[in-house]
């Protein structure tokens, strides 16, 4: 079993930065790969970015490309989503996933978090 828990969202304005961090606990956190999702209201839950038990790998979403950075750190049992060049439709409930397989479903991860809310302002 893993637990991730999610910290580091708020309000924002268009343009700025924000970090999020996903701090995991339990098995072994090394050995997962880990992913970041955002839900926006009505809308399905869509993948944003991921990250192999390495941390050579990295995966992003066209939509996020260039602008987000993913990483972890295997001491701190913690991973990061730096995020920039925030714009509103990036306004979404963020959430951190681990599981065994690379992927970009959510049924790919087996642990989720409870989710924080980033909303980027105009």
């Amino acid at each position: 079993q893993v637990q991730l828990v999610e910290s580091g969202g708020g309000l924002v304005q268009a343009g700025d930065s924000a970090r999020l961090s996903c701090a995991a606990s339990g098995r072994t956190f090394s050995r997962y790969v880990m992913g970041w999702f955002r839900q926006a209201p009505e809308k399905e839950r869509e993948f944003v970015s991921s990250i192999t038990w390495s941390g050579r790998n990295t995966y992003y979403a066209d939509s996020v490309k260039g602008r987000f950075t993913i990483s972890r750190d295997s001491a701190k049992n913690t991973v990061y989503l730096q995020m920039n060049s925030l714009k509103p439709e990036d306004t979404a409930v963020y959430y951190c996933a681990a599981g065994v397989v690379i992927g970009v479903l959510p049924n790919d991860y087996d642990y989720w978090g409870q989710g924080t809310q980033v909303t980027v302002s105009s």
